[in-house]
């Protein structure tokens, strides 16, 4: 049985979503309205899904997930919300969250996008992603050596390793990641292949 918790402060809202969960079958429903109360539910009954809204009364759903994805790796996190652009979903992303869904979606959209969230949490999924994600990549004007340097970041190669393979120094190559990761605004190399593979993969 999926433990969840729903935090959003919309009375009506909430009600909706425990009633198309429990449709699906999922009946260990826990709500809350604030970040803080969405911490506490969290901490007292360890979720395995979090429905988180951004829009919330004492601060943004972005700490939020920031903080559950900081406490758990196996979490799923879906961000519901009335934001489209593609500002807020590439945020997520890097927030740690599992999927995006806007409010407007159908139910069964969200339903998928929960599934995909339980199944591999640390993977990202948004309507028309690598779109976005290509998109948001040409717009922070990555140099063909970066682009070369971070498609071998996703292989799994060290800093030396990429450095020999592309016959510069390591510190060039440091150089370079520490580019890649202001431009992608990330802080790790974790953070930058995620932000690769999803524009890539469009998962």
């Amino acid at each position: 049985m999926t433990s969840i918790v729903i935090i959003d402060d919309h009375p009506l809202i909430r009600e909706s979503l425990i009633r198309a969960l429990r449709i699906e079958g999922h009946t260990e429903i826990y709500e809350a309205g604030t970040i803080s109360q969405g911490r506490s539910r969290i901490a007292a009954h360890n979720p395995q899904l979090i429905l988180v809204d951004l829009d919330l009364p004492d601060g943004s759903g972005f700490e939020l997930v920031s903080w559950a994805r900081s406490i758990s790796a196996d979490i799923a996190i879906v961000v519901l919300t009335f934001h489209e652009d593609s500002n807020h979903v590439i945020a997520a992303m890097k927030a740690g969250a599992s999927a995006y869904v806007c409010k407007s979606a159908p139910i069964p959209e969200l339903i998928s996008a929960i599934n995909h969230a339980l199944s591999s949490p640390l993977s990202f999924s948004a309507r028309n992603l690598a779109v976005l994600l290509n998109q948001s990549i040409t717009e922070k004007k990555l140099t063909a050596r970066e682009y070369d340097l971070l498609a071998l970041l996703e292989t799994g190669m060290t800093t030396k390793e990429i450095a020999e393979r592309l016959f510069i120094s390591q510190a060039t190559a440091k150089t370079h990641l520490a580019s890649i990761y202001r431009k992608l605004e990330v802080k790790n190399r974790t953070s930058a292949v995620r932000v690769y593979r999803s524009s890539q993969l469009g998962i």
